[in-house]
């Protein structure tokens, strides 16, 4: 196993976030390996849905309001995570992902907890999100940290809605 203080994770505000910093790689990656497992395979980051591509082509806009988190391993950035902007007392954590070559270090866990930190400063009451039911790896990720099923908000097949207070 890796020293896990090889790695730094930064927050960035959402609208300083831009493919220069590498984000736009892992949301591709992130992106395209979600496709493939919904078994909707494409090509490439041209053949995703617009919401998607736009995040990918313009992390910076995508995410104006809110904290880009980035996991580096010197200057490369091999994970993200998205913390949403509050609303109504809650943020969302999304597009969590880890470069495949440096799973098992710690990292996605890094990355939550730096997540949770933020919206403690935020001042949310809780936060939520939502992961693709055979994403097991994640869910276990999730409930070891606090999170638990909650009712869906979303109306998607599949998904797993998770939540717990800040």
């Amino acid at each position: 196993m890796t020293d896990q203080r090889a790695f730094t994770i930064v927050r960035r505000p959402g609208r300083a976030a831009s493919a220069q910093d590498g984000v736009a790689e892992l949301l591709a990656a992130y992106h395209l390996r979600t496709q493939a497992e919904k078994g909707e395979v494409v090509a490439g980051v041209g053949e995703l849905p617009d919401r998607y591509r736009a995040e990918i082509l313009d992390p910076g806009t995508a995410f104006a309001d809110d904290v880009v988190l980035l996991a580096l391993s010197g200057d490369t950035a091999v994970g993200c995570l998205v913390v949403t902007a509050p609303v109504e007392g809650r943020c969302e954590v999304k597009r969590l992902w880890v470069d495949p070559a440096f799973r098992g270090r710690g990292l996605a866990a890094g990355l939550v907890r730096a997540a949770l930190a933020q919206a403690a400063e935020s001042g949310v009451r809780a936060v939520r999100l939502s992961v693709w039911k055979w994403r097991t790896d994640a869910i276990a990720l999730y409930e070891r940290l606090g999170f638990t099923v909650t009712e869906s908000w979303e109306e998607r097949a599949q998904l797993v809605c998770m939540g717990r207070a800040v």
